[in-house]
């Protein structure tokens, strides 16, 4: 980092490489697999009356736009150079934010609907499949947008003859204000107001399904919203929490408002793992999909079936023309 504040502090942050190389290599093959399998099984049922199928798809494409940049994030991070465009390491870093609270959005849309319509079930049959498709490419609208600050912020480092990228890149120097006001922005609305949202969501199910117990009215519906909204808090604090956590300190850090070496040391330490834990979301997403969609399992098991039957019909005709 270039701030003079962390450069007194005497702090290293040389195992960032071979944590973030590991990290994405580990995670590249099971996200790229699981969402284009996700993809391509969700888009059966966009003609169906599934809930939340819509914002299922938009959240397998916005994990499959990160995963797609991995492979350059893994080159940079074992050559330690870039050698590609400016453009291309600025998009990259951009996608890796768009996935984050894209994923969040649609996570939070996923449990409120599915809150919604289990309490309200005359609202799940009136509610149409289009306006799924218009709030999605509202989200797709507005948080682009929001992200751009991201890259923006992080690109003074780069020039012309420029060979660094990602966590390499320098932060544009702000004043305090305009700083915190950015910050507590992006705190509220991409973190502190979906986690609330999500944790009601998932407290109230839950008590409307105690509540049925003993009516035993739709309880397989309600037991299957249930595991879903759980499904993406769980997903929700294992990735998000983590990271929104650490992310407030550590602009506090790089914009010299925490002077404190112990305390710079600390969140420049804790960052990465941070960040890592974020990225993780690509292979977890896809768990929410097979475990909480009846007919998803149904479709794969079927999709499945289909190939050893295909594979087997091939072996026994050329079996016979020997």
């Amino acid at each position: 980092m270039t701030n003079s504040s962390l450069t007194n502090c005497d702090i290293t942050s040389d195992f960032r490489h071979t944590l973030y190389a590991v990290t994405y290599t580990v995670i590249f093959i099971p996200g790229l697999l699981a969402n284009s399998v996700a993809l391509w099984l969700l888009r059966s049922f966009i003609n169906k009356k599934s809930k939340a199928i819509i914002f299922m798809i938009n959240l397998a494409l916005a994990d499959l736009l990160h995963v797609l940049s991995l492979p350059l994030r893994i080159y940079y991070y074992i050559n330690h150079t870039w050698p590609f465009r400016n453009f291309i390491c600025l998009l990259c870093f951009y996608l890796k934010f768009l996935n984050m609270y894209a994923s969040i959005v649609f996570l939070t849309l996923i449990s409120v609907q599915r809150y919604v319509f289990t309490t309200n079930p005359f609202k799940a049959k009136g509610w149409k499949r289009r306006y799924d498709v218009a709030i999605s490419i509202c989200v797709w609208i507005v948080v682009g947008a929001a992200c751009l600050p991201f890259p923006i912020y992080r690109s003074s480092g780069l020039n012309i003859t420029s060979t660094s990228c990602f966590a390499d890149l320098g932060t544009k120097k702000m004043n305090t204000m305009t700083v915190i006001i950015m910050l507590v922005g992006a705190e509220l609305s991409g973190f502190l107001i979906p986690l609330i949202i999500i944790t009601y969501c998932t407290l109230k199910t839950r008590a409307e399904l105690k509540r049925d117990s003993l009516r035993c009215e739709n309880m397989k519906e309600k037991h299957k919203a249930l595991r879903m909204v759980v499904t993406c808090a769980s997903v929700f604090f294992i990735c998000f929490t983590p990271y929104h956590i650490i992310f407030f300190f550590y602009v506090m850090v790089n914009s010299n408002i925490i002077h404190s070496c112990t305390v710079q040391k600390v969140i420049m330490d804790l960052h990465p793992f941070s960040l890592c834990l974020a990225s993780i979301n690509c292979c977890l997403n896809p768990i929410l999909y097979y475990f909480t969609a009846s007919e998803f399992q149904n479709e794969l098991a079927k999709r499945g079936s289909s190939v050893v039957r295909v594979r087997l019909m091939s072996r026994e005709s050329v079996s016979s023309m020997r």
